[in-house]
């Protein structure tokens, strides 16, 4: 005898229909006229950049959140030197149980030209397994470059942009906790040289993107601006200059370079595809030539029904649940579809035209490539 019990119908589709294409995550800008820009947006100076700095510290202070120091022992080691060097001796086997402690790497970006005394923002992040850095004090912690020397000293109270809250075994929490930032946390003790070119006066520009158009039209800036032919591409990136040979007067000279407006050449069609969120980006020098393309749409429609089997009175038998599936395939008809474009616009209307989701989408706009139609370089992040 079967009694039925529930009844669940549960859809897995395989591509999703038309609808789906309203919450499409598709990034386009309209096609806009080049516009002039100043070279310091385009191109920096060799040598000028930043350096980054890197340390390993103590955060005390927690409240119960820090490291547990049986599945982090380095946080006991590193505090019982650090209680060392303050002249204070730690019996050997001791285990401290620590719960207001964590261990933590500190970053920064030491800028150029950066002089001793100056402040730097840090990052904190722990390293162990501390729930919370929130309310913690970062104690003194060098912070080295490339090269092993200590170029600043970090110390100061976190910031948490996370929260969270424990109460009856559930918890609730806010943005991550493990990580923290000090404003002007860091001082800095030591100045990394910087040489503004040869001892003969010449300077490298570098542009921020490889492009021979662009290093032609600024060297044909910067020599119409100076009315003199101070500048050579070395390639598509490097830009030699003829500067001053005193320093004061190069200082003047590379900000004079800096201020000139120059009108970069269109880059490169190109299309993004995100393979972790769905979305596709194209700038305006996509184009389409003319191709023919069948898109339909399948999924799968489970329908399950459980009933009871219950042996006779008296039986011997045991009672069951027996389920009972029916499974159907939907498949929407599919039809060539022309597709053109010359502009963005018409790109994206011809492609969403076809009523596909973004992994569709992806793959169209990889046939479309190896057909020979798509006329753009795919990149997937």
């Amino acid at each position: 005898m079967t009694f039925p019990v529930t009844r669940a119908v549960r859809p897995l589709p395989l591509r999703r229909r038309l609808a789906s294409l309203a919450v499409l995550l598709l990034a386009c800008v309209v096609a806009l006229p080049a516009q002039a820009e100043r070279l310091r947006e385009l191109a920096s100076f060799a040598g000028v950049r930043d350096n980054v700095l890197v340390g390993y510290g103590l955060v005390v202070g927690l409240d119960g959140t820090g490291d547990q120091t049986m599945q982090a022992p380095f946080t006991g080691q590193s505090l019982t030197n650090m209680l060392s060097q303050l002249g204070i001796t730690v019996p050997e086997g001791t285990n401290m149980q620590l719960r207001n402690v964590a261990a933590v790497m500190v970053t920064a970006d030491l800028p150029p030209f950066s002089q001793p005394g100056q402040r730097l923002d840090v990052n904190v992040s722990s390293v162990g397994n501390a729930r919370s850095l929130r309310g913690g004090t970062l104690l003194m912690t060098p912070l080295k470059g490339a090269d092993g020397d200590t170029y600043a000293i970090a110390q100061g109270n976190l910031l948490v942009a996370g929260a969270g809250a424990e109460a009856a075994g559930s918890s609730v929490q806010i943005n991550q906790q493990a990580g923290g930032r000090i404003a002007g946390g860091a001082m800095v003790e030591r100045e990394v040289p910087v040489k503004l070119g040869a001892d003969n006066g010449l300077l490298e520009l570098q542009l921020h993107e490889a492009d021979f158009g662009t290093a032609q039209r600024v060297v044909s800036a910067i020599n119409l601006e100076f009315g003199r032919p101070v500048a050579a591409a070395r390639n598509g990136r490097v830009i030699a200059l003829d500067g001053p040979h005193n320093a004061n007067s190069r200082v003047n000279f590379m900000a004079r370079v800096e201020q000139i407006n120059v009108t970069p050449t269109e880059a490169p069609a190109k299309v993004v595809f995100n393979a972790r969120t769905g979305s596709v980006v194209m700038n305006s020098a996509v184009t389409l030539r003319r191709a023919a393309v069948a898109h339909g749409n399948l999924s799968i429609v489970i329908d399950t029904q459980f009933g009871v089997s219950q042996p006779a009175p008296l039986g011997e038998g045991e009672t069951v649940v027996v389920p009972d599936a029916d499974i159907e395939i939907q498949q929407q008809e599919a039809y060539l579809r022309v597709v053109e474009g010359a502009s963005l616009t018409e790109v994206v209307n011809a492609l969403n035209a076809l009523g596909a989701t973004p992994q569709d989408l992806m793959a169209i706009l990889e046939a479309l490539k190896a057909a020979g139609s798509l006329r753009a370089e795919l990149e997937i992040i």
